[in-house]
């Protein structure tokens, strides 16, 4: 039958806001009706929690589909072939998809979106051959980082890193984590948490925000754990009592913390209820990925470099796998060996790291690419660890990560498509058409 004026072809929908100040908060009130799907990716009668090993290629791919949204969550969907009609059309908004494929959200599980200027010097100092240590050495790196931000203000902290912010939803990301860690002190570290929960304040997309006081050792400092006691019986308690964090991380790696300054740290902040997601196996494989799995630590992460006794630790225990492919990118590093890790059993996530000195990039399209150009991942796998694994590893499996009945209807509404698989083929083109989080449409 002819449908009514109000059912949008696709792409022809009304434009979406243009300022993220101005963008609709919560739950968008309402219903939507999305048909005619090529591809919908993630849904089903209850949200996958994690997706393990072998199942990680069990993605739910249902094809010709539609799906239903209500108040800014997933209501119901099937296929095309048993679509029930539309009874009643008040207040409906309809799109047709027209094959399109339709996505969930991307789920960026580490970031350091929150940081005060970009070290662009530095990275023309490694076009011209230094080492990312050797900068870190002659006062850059972290350390750089730093020194900026402790001389900015929260409120200009809070602009800049809102930019990012923004950049990041426009590409599609539903959920993030941010870190601290580029303060170093107490009141500096202490204003990067507040400036991470003023934006997840905005109430857009969920954020979650960790505490690196443990980042690397400050000027002034020339012990990693007097730095570290200070940092876990100092610093940590007044953190946890304002509830600024909701978890814990340390850099455990050669020449910044090692396994008895991470030992402590993680043990303090259990007794705070915080849990652990750690930097750990970056540069070398010193049994920090052990030690983590120990002490129940809900990610590690980074893992470029691993040892056949860390993936035997990773597959016995419920610590999830996180790869930061970009770092490995801009750093020329080695690559977490992500088919290693899936045929071992893990429940392996991707993310982007964003930062100004090793990924600055909140691309998880591309770190989703990556996964399958450089760490050996199926395509339906990549997507699986940059959306469901990457929900797991935040401690959001039940809301986002997919678009199962009752999750939040944030998703990635895409260009022509043949398949799923050319949404990661094609890796520098770009990806979305339409964008949807919680139920409201961002242009």
């Amino acid at each position: 039958m002819e449908l009514p004026d109000m059912v949008q072809r696709y792409g022809s929908g009304r434009l979406g806001l243009c300022d993220i100040r101005a963008m609709e908060r919560g739950f968008a009130k309402g219903r939507l009706l999305i048909k005619d799907i090529g591809h919908l990716v993630g849904f089903g009668p209850k949200p996958l929690g994690r997706l393990c090993g072998g199942d990680m290629r069990k993605l739910p791919v249902l094809e010709n589909a539609w799906m239903a949204i209500e108040d800014g969550r997933v209501l119901d969907g099937g296929s095309m072939v048993d679509f029930p009609g539309i009874v009643d059309w008040n207040g409906l908004e309809v799109v047709e998809a027209d094959g399109r494929v339709v996505l969930p959200s991307w789920v960026d599980s580490h970031t350091h979106l929150v940081h005060a200027a970009s070290r662009e010097g530095e990275f023309v100092d490694r076009i011209r051959g230094l080492s990312y240590q050797e900068i870190a050495t002659r006062g850059g790196g972290i350390l750089n980082s730093s020194r900026a931000l402790r001389e900015m203000s929260e409120d200009e902290l809070y602009d800049r890193s809102l930019e990012r912010f923004e950049r990041i939803i426009r590409m599609g990301t539903c959920a993030i984590e941010i870190k601290s860690g580029y303060g170093l002190d107490m009141d500096s570290e202490m204003k990067m948490l507040r400036v991470a929960r003023r934006l997840g304040a905005l109430d857009l997309i969920p954020v979650k925000t960790t505490f690196l006081g443990c980042h690397a050792v400050p000027e002034g400092w020339s012990d990693a754990m007097a730095y570290t006691r200070h940092m876990a019986e100092v610093v940590l308690p007044v953190v946890a009592e304002e509830g600024l964090a909701d978890f814990v991380d340390i850099f455990c790696e050669e020449g910044y913390f090692g396994l008895e300054e991470t030992r402590l740290l993680l043990s303090e902040a259990a007794l705070r209820g915080l849990p652990a997601k750690v930097h750990v196996n970056q540069f070398t494989a010193s049994g920090g990925v052990a030690l983590c799995s120990e002490l129940d630590a809900l990610s590690v992460d980074h893992l470029e470099v691993l040892e056949a006794e860390d993936v035997a630790e990773l597959a016995s225990s419920e610590t999830i796998p996180v790869a930061l492919p970009l770092c490995s990118l801009f750093l020329d590093l080695p690559y977490t060996p992500g088919r290693t890790l899936v045929d071992a059993g893990c429940a392996l996530a991707i993310a982007t790291d964003f930062n100004p000195g090793s990924a600055p990039s909140g691309n998880m399209h591309l770190a989703a690419s990556l996964g399958c150009l450089r760490m050996g991942l199926e395509p339906i796998e990549a997507l699986a660890a940059a959306t469901v694994n990457g929900a797991a590893a935040l401690g959001l499996q039940d809301a986002v990560g997919g678009l199962a009945i009752g999750q939040e209807a944030s998703l990635i509404m895409t260009r022509p498509l043949r398949s799923v698989e050319e949404a990661l083929y094609a890796f520098g083109d770009p990806l979305s058409e339409r964008i949807l989080l919680r139920g409201h449409w961002v242009s």
